[in-house]
């Protein structure tokens, strides 16, 4: 590891790239902001936003505008998308990392690109970030250009998505078995997450397509070079995956409504044996309560045999709330 002290505060990495040659040099933790920009090239700078003074240095940043700035510090839990003077900033939404595992948290990543940098600032770890370094030290020559750079994270971040729908995919299957079969089983608790996750998802991608698309759109004077041509792929690849995501929170939806479904079977079939049961115990109940009245001259108080004749009428009445109940095919 670098060792400390850090020269440019908040640096995650720094990488400088110089297309001539094919090849991008990481700068080291104790490299200064001069050398991002030493030989010519653009560089990739990405900063830890819990470090306070990362606001500093990006003022201390040639061809920064105040807006680009502004997206690069912001906090806001939404995507944006801004193309102007040749420059392209704002805040793309990704899955965070944790040290030893992904996750499919939302995490955001702030991000300004020019034709000589692209800097990107984020506060928890990123997993399509992550994977897009360790492809820029497996082949840095594809990256010509910082929107090429762009492109990959966009193109990390699809891929992202569509482990992540595999993942869900697998967990409704289960969920799905689990619902169908004749056992009774109450899954709104588990299937409860995953649509609370899918809707997360799908909402931000489609608000990070409709802003794609209308960056697409923007004055060719005002976009980045090439950037037109990314952006169509990128919205192309999106669609996919938001299709992908659409039949997710359909069948998500299906699910839980079968759920219920089933639970209002169950319900009512609990509430028709328990209506059977009222209308069996109800005439046995108005016998008991007849005979239990503290009146005089009730029938058989006199004799020997008494019981017996209530036990019979109670045996009648129960045999001839059942007659009815066939004869209305109730039973």
């Amino acid at each position: 590891m670098d060792t400390l002290p850090v020269n440019i505060p908040g640096l995650v990495w720094a990488y400088r790239f110089a297309p001539e040659s094919g090849k991008a040099i990481r700068l080291q933790n104790s490299s200064g902001p001069a050398e991002l920009t030493a030989e010519g090239g653009f560089y990739w700078l990405h900063l830890n936003l819990a470090d306070a003074r990362v606001p500093g240095l990006l003022d201390s940043l040639d061809g920064l505008t105040p807006d680009a700035k502004a997206a690069l510090t912001t906090h806001d839990t939404h995507s944006a998308i801004t193309v102007d003077d040749q420059m392209l900033y704002g805040t793309l939404v990704d899955c965070q990392r944790e040290f030893d595992h992904e996750t499919a948290d939302l995490g955001w990543l702030h991000f300004a690109i020019s034709d000589r940098f692209i800097i990107t600032t984020r506060l928890q770890p990123l997993r399509s970030v992550d994977r897009a370094r360790a492809l820029i030290e497996k082949n840095p020559a594809k990256f010509a250009r910082p929107v090429d750079l762009f492109e990959m994270l966009v193109i990390e971040f699809q891929r992202t998505l569509i482990s992540i729908v595999m993942e869900i995919t697998e967990e409704l299957n289960l969920i799905e078995d689990y619902v169908y079969d004749n056992a009774p089983r109450d899954e709104r608790r588990r299937l409860a997450p995953v649509r609370r996750t899918v809707v997360r998802i799908h909402r931000h991608l489609r608000t990070v397509l409709s802003l794609m698309r209308r960056a697409a759109a923007s004055d060719d004077e005002e976009m980045p070079f090439g950037f037109e041509d990314i952006a169509g792929r990128l919205t192309s690849r999106l669609e996919t995956v938001d299709h992908d995501i659409y039949t997710l929170q359909d069948r998500a939806r299906l699910l839980h409504e079968e759920i219920d479904s089933k639970l209002s079977s169950e319900t009512n079939r609990h509430l028709y044996i328990l209506s059977i049961m009222t209308a069996f115990l109800l005439p046995p109940t108005l016998v008991t309560g007849f005979f239990g009245m503290n009146t005089a001259n009730l029938p058989f108080a006199q004799g020997s045999n008494g019981t017996e004749y209530a036990v019979g009428l109670i045996i009648a009445s129960v045999a001839l709330a059942w007659w009815l109940l066939r004869r209305v095919d109730i039973l």
